[in-house]
C-alpha cells in the first residue's frame, strides 16, 4: 500500500514564569548585553513538569487535528528531561489524554523532535493511522544557576504535532537525515543527580559543521536544492550558530525562524515551538517546504524536509 504522513495539528505550552537577562544579572556576573550578543536570548520560561507541559501541548494538537486519545495508534515523547527514571513519562502523558496505544520516550537531546518525526512517519508506513509526537522539556531542573555558561541558555516548554496517514502522493515528509557522533558526547552532558556541563566553544564549532552536513544530506535525499526551501526551522540553541550555518548553506536570515529570544534553548521542544510560531504568524503557509534541523548532546543531528499542508 502506498502510504505517507502529514501534520494535521499542532500545539505548544510554555510555563508562566519568565526569567529575563536582567534577572540573571542580579545573581550572576553577566548582563543583558553580554547574553544577547553571545546567544540572542533575552528571556526564558521556567517551571512545570515535562508531563504537564506535554499534556497541554498534546491536547491543543489533538484538538486542531480533530482527534481524541482513543484515535491514536502511537504516542512518542521526545525528551531529555523525563520526570522520573522509570517508567517513561510518555506513559503518564498517554494516560492523561485517554490514549490506548504504544507510548514511549525518545531521548536524542535537542535533535529529539526530528528523530521522533522520522520514527512517527515509520510507524505510519507500517500501518498506524495517527501518531502523536510531543517534544517536552524542563531543563531548568538540571541547570546550575551559579554557572554563567549554562544558566543563561536553557528554558522549559513543549510542542506537539499529530501526524496522520495519507496516500503516498500526499506524503509531506520529503527527505530526512539522522546521525550521531559519540566521540563528542563529553562536550555536553548531564550525569544522574548532576547539572548540565558544556564546553561552549567546542559545541559551537561542532554544531555549525553538523548542522550544515545534516541539512545537505536531507536535501540530497529529497532531491531538492536550497532555493526550493521556503523556511528553515532550526533548533533554537544560539543565534550565532544558526546564522553561521545558514550562511554556509546559502540560506538568508529572512528564511529562518527564531524564537529563542523569548524561549531560550528548550532542547527537543524548540523546533515544534518555532514551527508553531511560524504557522501562527503566517510565515509558514500551505504548500511551503520547511527544513527542520536539530543538533544536540550526543552529538546527535537530524534534519527533515516537510511540506506544510495546514
Amino acid at each position: 500500500m502506498n502510504r505517507g504522513s502529514r501534520v494535521t495539528g499542532y500545539g505548544t505550552a510554555l510555563p508562566e514564569r519568565v526569567i529575563t537577562n536582567h534577572d540573571l544579572a542580579q545573581i550572576l556576573d553577566t548582563s543583558d548585553a553580554w547574553i544577547t550578543e553571545r546567544t540572542g536570548i533575552k528571556e526564558r520560561r521556567i517551571g512545570g513538569t515535562t508531563r504537564a507541559l506535554g499534556i497541554e501541548a498534546a491536547q491543543l494538537a489533538m484538538d486542531m487535528a480533530g482527534v481524541t486519545g482513543a484515535d491514536l495508534d502511537g504516542v512518542i515523547l521526545a525528551t531529555t528531561t523525563p520526570d522520573r527514571v522509570i517508567p517513561a513519562t510518555a506513559s503518564s502523558l498517554q494516560l492523561a489524554i485517554g490514549a490506548r496505544c504504544g507510548a514511549f520516550d525518545l531521548n536524542a537531546a535537542c535533535s529529539g523532535f526530528v528523530y521522533g518525526l522520522n520514527v512517527a512517519h515509520g510507524l505510519i508506513l507500517a500501518g498506524a493511522e495517527r501518531v502523536l509526537l510531543v517534544g517536552s522539556e524542563t531543563l531548568s531542573r538540571f541547570v546550575d544557576w551559579e554557572d554563567r555558561g549554562t544558566a543563561v541558555l536553557f528554558g522549559d516548554g513543549a510542542g506537539a504535532v499529530v501526524l496522520s496517514a495519507v496516500s503516498g502522493d500526499d506524503n509531506a515528509l520529503l527527505g530526512w537525515a539522522l546521525d550521531c557522533n559519540g566521540t563528542l558526547e563529553k562536550s555536553l552532558y548531564c550525569d544522574f543527580g548532576g547539572f548540565i556541563h558544556m564546553d561552549g566553544r567546542e559545541v559551537f564549532r561542532q554544531a555549525v559543521r553538523i548542522m550544515v552536513s545534516t541539512c545537505e544530506n536531507a536535501l540530497e535525499a529529497a532531491g531538492l536544492g536550497t532555493d526550493e526551501v521556503d523556511l528553515v526551522i532550526p533548533h533554537q540553541a544560539n543565534i550565532r550558530i544558526i546564522q553561521s550555518a545558514c550562511q554556509k548553506l546559502g540560506l538568508s536570515e529572512d528564511r529562518t525562524v527564531e524564537v529563542l529570544s523569548w524561549t531560550g534553548n528548550t532542547s527537543s521542544a524548540s523546533i515544534p515551538l518555532a514551527l508553531a510560531d511560524a504557522a501562527d504568524s503566517g510565515r509558514l503557509g500551505e504548500g511551503d517546504i520547511a527544513l527542520l534541523v536539530g543538533f544536540g548532546a550526543g552529538m546527535t543531528s537530524a534534519s527533515a524536509l516537510l511540506r506544510w499542508d495546514l
